[in-house]
């Protein structure tokens, strides 16, 4: 039983130590040399021509957000539709009920005008 959880484990540092090492290393053995030509804003090379902070509308953060909470929906629905035919009555009402909580806050945002672009 524990020899499941070990595999788990190892993919688990597997997949941390993949992304991490590499980041680390080209930390520690980047040239470590600034100039200001090094730091200042590079665009396409041309140079930067008044403020290149730009400000953005928070109506993309929530369309950004929205996208986020529906397409973790799909994460925990592929579950559940792989095993539909095990998962019996009281599986397919605790989706139902999901489902409709997820619709109830895509109603909710609609109502709001959370999904208008202007």
């Amino acid at each position: 039983m524990l020899a499941n959880y070990a595999f788990i484990g190892v993919f688990f540092v597997a997949a941390l130590s993949f992304p991490v090492i590499p980041l680390l290393l080209a930390f520690f053995l980047r040239p470590k040399r600034p100039a200001p030509l090094k730091l200042s804003t590079y665009e396409c090379g041309l140079e930067a021509i008044g403020d290149i902070r730009v400000q953005f509308k928070v109506q993309y953060y929530l369309y950004a957000l929205a996208f986020v909470i529906f397409d973790v929906e799909v994460v925990f629905l592929y579950p559940w539709a792989v095993a539909f035919n095990k998962v019996g009555l009281y599986g397919f009402t605790a989706a139902m009920v999901f489902l409709a909580m997820l619709f109830a806050g895509l109603i909710y945002e609609w109502r709001k005008g959370a999904l208008e672009w202007i």
